[in-house]
Parts: structure tokens; C-alpha cells; sequence
């Protein structure tokens, strides 16, 4: 039974254990600081935390437990989303490295071995739960920030729409209302499929990023955009030409080619005016190929030129405008987006309706405001939830890339390092006087450190990038490293002040490596090593794009047995199970051919055949299908030809998914071909 100390102590800790000696040892080094609440077994602990979610601080988790493991309860609390504003430490007498792995896998921030000493326990409870009271003493400050962000990207979108309408007579609210009907309808598509993975902020950098769909027409001269007739066949063509030109002109800003922003507006300026079906331009992209940020702009930019009135036509009502969408007036647009439409029209039509700058500005305080005055709690574990995930990337990339990241503050004059970076060079975190320190006087050479603050004091608001080689002198070896800062400037005075710079030092030599590696690591699935199903999907419409006559197999399979492994062996076992499944492939493919795992225990082979295909397959599924220990191993493949393909991945990787199921229906463990099916 679970059971609770009471005390008038300010944070609360949840101990999960089957012995109660255990639980007891805890308590007693714990209840001086703490509330104590106790659950003897996984199960106990989740309906523990179902009824009193909000009062735990932090809970401390064995592992080997009866009726569910403390594995079993970190999945459900991942599940259930507690993990995100609960930190578990895991206290344990396992050792191995695969249970502290699997730990640190599923969520947990700290893991103590038993027999544990008092020290380190209230050492390791305290550590983390001061960090979560810390994080609440920011969280006001926080959600400003986060207000005056929002604030920021809707100016943004209003200084747009000035331009816009001052450039070529188009409505001023145009790019408003692009951006307020993309934003309902990715939110719509994500309610009703999960066909495209679109988290929140992902929605949030389309709309903002949809504000410089057109802002390749600054390159198309004003005769031919604000001509009131219909354009000539010449015109046309120095019309369209504004796709690719936008695309051009963000590609070209210095230095932010990675940030997200940027990519996505690239993707909306250069195919927005692609098709479904291919019959659009610049590049003739068709079906899903498109990306869905480029599909939905699409859309809006074309409900709102029928509805707003242009040197060269009336506006038509909103009624008649979705009916001409949606019958396919207006060329061919994803059918799921335009279920989405339909769906939201009425509401659509109302938003737009009173849609204006100052109405949205209004309505992001008013948001912001109501949240501060009714639940300070909640806005605070939402604003930790945020720091914390910040905090940890941040600490991830530094220690991954083995850059040195630092920030310089003018006045009073500091350099602060990171973690890693201040490990490497041997020196403490915050340097005060950085210029008197070793810093200046033994890591860089003579004078280079002041020279290098000269060239940041140096920048503007416009200009505000420093990129400088020096000779630095690390760890008694002398190599040349970049020094790159990014200058900081305030925003609330006439006249902008500097206040320091964000920058990193990079190992000139490890550059192009660190690159590599980032990008091997986002392409990759962390638990088997094959690629994840987004970079396999990229390469894969890539190789069929550029088909020709080759001839290719989508192998899809997934796993008929793997919970049955999870529940009998275990969770470890389940994991062992995957990785040898995914050797498999790679052992019995070649080099050329792709092979990736979905996500869960779905796989997919991607290949390119002559002859003899049957054998190859047979030969596959046979040995993904050997026994692993004691183990049987059954799984359902379905198979897809693309022969003289001119068709999207999206509609190959049905038919060997339906060739899959059939396998299922069929008694599972065998597989099958789609063409064995599809006239049946």
C-alpha cells in the first residue's frame, strides 16, 4: 500500500520500492526536507501519481519490482507526459551499463547504485529539486520573453505586409491572412491525421516563415506586377521567375543557412506555386514531394487572391472561392489538406473576417496576461519545461560538437564559458576582467584578445557577425581555431547600446568532421543505427525522381512477436531483438541499398534489382526470420515494384503495406508481393 508523511515541507518525494527497509532508509534521511509519499510496486506509484501529479516534486525509482518494473513505470510516465515536469532518480542495485542506459533512455536525470550513502542521496534529491525551485524564480521573466517573441514575429509580418502593399498594390493584410489560414489549417491537419509530424513549434515557424513567400516579386519589375490586363506569355515567365528568386535571395543572407526559419522559408518561396499533380512550377514537383509548409501556403495564397481585389479583378466572396478550390478550378491542391478546408471554411471565413494587426497583438497580451493572473503554477512548469529543455540541448550540442560556446558581457566586462568549453581549456566558467586573465594572456597571443574585442565593439544592429583565425594555445598545443560572435544589442533606447556577444571557437581542422557527424546523427535511428524513416523517405523520392529505366523493391515489414519478447524477456531483450534485426539487414544488402527502421518494430528495405528478385527476397526474409537464442522471430514483409515508377513514395510505400497486412490477415510469419494482391 502506498502511504504519505505529512509535514509542512515545501516539496514532496514519491519513493517507489518493493522493500520496505529500502523505502524506510529513505524516508529517514529525506523527511527533514521533504514530504514523503511511499508506493510499494509500478502500479502502485501510477495511480499514485494519476491522483496527485501536481503535488510530486520528484520521485525516486527502484528498478526490479513486482507487477511493473521501474522501467514499465517510466514508459508510463513518458506516456502520460509527467516525466516532462517530474525528475526521477533512479536508485538501484543494478550495475550494468545497459540498465543505466535504458534509464537515461526513457527519462530519468540521475541514477544512484545501492547501497547508497546519505550523503549522496540527499546530495543528488537536493541538486535537482533546488534546479526546479530556481527555474520557478525566472518563470515571469520567461513568459515576457516569450510574449515579446511573439510580439516580435507579428511585426515582423506587419512590416511584410507594408512592404508588400507599397511594392505592388496587393492588400496589406494579404501575407496577414496567409499566415492566420496556414496556421488553422496545419492545426486542423494535425487534429484529424498524423500523416506529417508537425509539432506546435514546427506549425509556429511555417506561419511566421510564410510571411516572405512573395518576397521574391521585389525582383520582378512593377510594370508587369501592377499591370491591369492579363500578362503576356513574356511577362508570365518574368513572373514566375520570383519563386526561385526568393529562394535566392534567403539562401544568400550570411551565416543563418541552418536556422530553421530560414529553411522553411526557403521551402514556401520556391514551391508554393507547385502542384499536386505535377503541373505546377518552378520545378514540376508533384504529390508529397512538395513539402506540406509549400502545400498549405499554396493554398492560402490562392483563397486569398480570389477573395481580395487586385489591379486586375474584383474580389469574390468567400463562398465562391472555396468552391472553386475545392472543384479544382485553381489546380490541384493535397486532397487531405483540402479536407481541411472544407472542414474549417465557416471558421476560416469568420477569422479572416476580423483578422488585422492590432487585433492580433491585442489578442497575444490578452493571452499572455490571462494566463500570469490564473495559474501561476502552471505557467511556471510550462516555462521550466521550456528552460530545461533548452538548458539540456544547449549542453548536449556543446559537449557533441566539442566547440568552445561563450558568451561576452561589455559592462561589468565578463566572459562566461561552457561547461565543456571551460573543461577543455582549463579554466573556470566566469572570467572577470577577461582581458587581465589567462584567457587573453596565455590561450590567445599577444594582443589577439584585444584586438578580437576591438573587432566586436566594432559591429552594428545590421552587422552584428565577427568571424576571426587565431593561433590559440590550448593545453600546451598551438593550433589555428575560428572564433565566431554573434553581437547583442539593446533594443529599447534611440540609439542601440552594446551589450556582448554569443560566439564559439572551432577547430579549424574538425570543422568539416563536426558537420559530418551532426548530420549522421539526425539522419540516424540512436537504437539500431539505420536511418530514420524522414532521411530514408528523402533519399528514396531522390532515387525514384531520377529512376529512368532502373527498376527498384520497397521491402516493408514489421515485427509479429516483439511485444511478446518485451512481456516474456523483458524490455532489454526487446531492445537486443531490434539491433539484431537491423545487423540483419545490413549484413544481407548491399552498401547502395537503404535500409531504415520506421519507428517501433517497423523496418523497410529499399533496393535496386536486375533479376532474381524472388531469390533475394527469399534469401532476406529467411535470415531476418532465424531464431535469436531461444527466440522465434516472425514478421510480415510486403513487397512493391516500381518499374518505370512515375508515381510518389508515399503511394509505393502503400502497396507494400498492403501486401504486409495481407500477410497478417494470412496468418502472419510469410511475404507477400502487392501485385499478388491488387486484383483481389
Amino acid at each position: 500500500m502506498s502511504k504519505t508523511k505529512k509535514s509542512t515541507k515545501r516539496g514532496k518525494i514519491l519513493i517507489v520500492d518493493d522493500s520496505e527497509l529500502n523505502r524506510s532508509l529513505l524516508s529517514d534521511m529525506l523527511e527533514a526536507n521533504f514530504d514523503i509519499a511511499e508506493a510499494e510496486n509500478g502500479l502502485e506509484a501510477c495511480a499514485y501519481l494519476q491522483e496527485h501529479e501536481l503535488e510530486i516534486s520528484l520521485v525516486l525509482l527502484d528498478i526490479v519490482m513486482p507487477q511493473m518494473d521501474g522501467f514499465e513505470v517510466l514508459a508510463m510516465m513518458n506516456k502520460k507526459g509527467w516525466i516532462k515536469t517530474m525528475p526521477v532518480i533512479m536508485i538501484s542495485a543494478e550495475t550494468g551499463s545497459a540498465y543505466i542506459d535504458r534509464a537515461y533512455d526513457l527519462g530519468a536525470v540521475d541514477y544512484i547504485s545501492r547501497p547508497f550513502d546519505e550523503r549522496t542521496v540527499m546530495h543528488r534529491v537536493s541538486s535537482n529539486f533546488m534546479l526546479a525551485l530556481k527555474q520557478k524564480e525566472i518563470s515571469d521573466m520567461l513568459s515576457t520573453q516569450v510574449y515579446e517573441h511573439e510580439r516580435d514575429n507579428r511585426l515582423m509580418i506587419q512590416i511584410l505586409s507594408h512592404i508588400v502593399e507599397f511594392r505592388n498594390g496587393e492588400s496589406g493584410l494579404h501575407i496577414l491572412h496567409v499566415s492566420t489560414f496556414t496556421e488553422m489549417i496545419l492545426k486542423h491537419l494535425v487534429a484529424i491525421s498524423d500523416k506529417y509530424a508537425l509539432s506546435q513549434s514546427d506549425i509556429s515557424t511555417i506561419c511566421n516563415a510564410s510571411a516572405l513567400h512573395d518576397i521574391g516579386k521585389m525582383s520582378v519589375p512593377e510594370s508587369i506586377l501592377n499591370k491591369p490586363g492579363r500578362l503576356t506569355k513574356e511577362e508570365f515567365e518574368t513572373m514566375k521567375q520570383h519563386s526561385a528568386e526568393g529562394e535566392k535571395l534567403l539562401k544568400a543572407i550570411p551565416y543563418h543557412h541552418n536556422v530553421a526559419l530560414i529553411k522553411v522559408a526557403c521551402e514556401i518561396c520556391r514551391w508554393h506555386h507547385e502542384r499536386y499533380d505535377g503541373s505546377g512550377y518552378p520545378d514540376g514537383l508533384k504529390g508529397d514531394a512538395i513539402p506540406i509548409s509549400a502545400q498549405v501556403v499554396a493554398l492560402a495564397d490562392v483563397y486569398d487572391a480570389l477573395t481580395s481585389q487586385r489591379v486586375y479583378k474584383p474580389a469574390l466572396p468567400h463562398e465562391k472561392a472555396v468552391e472553386m478550390i475545392l472543384n479544382g478550378e485553381c489546380g490541384a491542391f493535397n486532397p487531405i489538406v483540402l479536407q481541411c478546408l472544407k472542414d474549417i471554411h465557416e471558421k476560416l471565413k469568420a477569422e479572416l473576417t476580423v483578422s488585422s494587426p492590432a487585433r492580433d497583438m491585442e489578442s497575444i497580451r490578452e493571452n499572455v496576461e490571462n494566463v500570469l493572473k490564473k495559474s501561476g503554477s502552471s505557467v511556471s512548469d510550462r516555462t521550466i519545461r521550456l528552460l530545461e529543455h533548452e538548458r539540456m540541448k544547449n549542453r548536449f550540442y556543446a559537449s557533441l560538437s566539442h566547440e568552445v560556446l561563450f558568451e561576452y558581457v561589455s559592462s561589468p566586462e565578463m566572459v562566461e564559458l561552457s561547461e565543456w568549453g571551460a573543461d577543455f581549456l582549463g579554466m573556470p566558467q566566469k572570467i572577470l576582467n577577461p582581458a587581465e586573465s589567462a584567457l587573453a594572456t596565455e590561450i590567445f597571443g599577444e594582443g589577439d584578445f584585444d584586438r578580437f574585442v576591438t573587432k566586436m565593439y566594432q559591429t552594428t544592429p545590421e552587422n552584428p557577425i565577427v568571424e576571426e583565425k587565431y593561433l590559440l594555445n590550448i593545453r600546451g598545443a598551438k593550433r589555428w581555431n575560428k572564433v565566431i560572435v554573434q553581437t547583442l544589442w539593446s533594443s529599447d533606447e534611440e540609439r542601440p547600446v552594446f551589450e556582448g556577444a554569443l560566439g564559439k571557437v572551432v577547430d579549424v581542422d574538425d570543422e568539416t568532421q563536426e558537420m559530418q557527424q551532426l548530420e549522421q546523427l539526425a539522419d540516424h535511428d540512436a537504437a539500431t543505427g539505420l536511418f530514420n524513416h524522414h532521411a530514408a523517405k528523402r533519399r528514396i523520392t531522390k532515387l525514384l525522381a531520377d529512376a529512368g529505366n532502373k527498376r527498384y523493391a520497397l521491402v516493408f515489414f514489421d515485427l509479429d512477436n516483439l511485444k511478446k519478447a518485451n512481456d516474456v524477456y523483458g524490455h532489454l531483450f526487446g531492445n537486443e531483438l531490434l539491433k539484431a534485426i537491423a545487423d540483419r539487414m545490413k549484413s544481407n544488402t548491399r552498401s547502395s541499398d537503404i535500409c531504415a527502421r520506421m519507428g517501433g518494430d517497423e523496418f523497410i528495405i529499399f533496393m535496386e534489382y536486375q533479376s532474381g528478385l524472388e531469390q533475394q527476397i527469399k534469401r532476406i526474409f529467411e535470415c531476418l526470420t532465424k531464431p535469436l537464442g531461444e527466440f522465434d522471430v516472425s514478421l510480415s514483409m510486403g513487397i512493391a515494384l516500381a518499374e518505370n515508377y512515375r508515381g510518389t513514395y508515399d503511394e509505393l510505400f502503400h502497396m507494400a503495406d498492403l501486401a504486409a497486412y495481407a500477410v497478417k490477415n494470412g496468418g502472419k510469419n510469410a511475404y507477400r508481393f502487392y501485385s499478388e494482391i491488387a486484383d483481389k
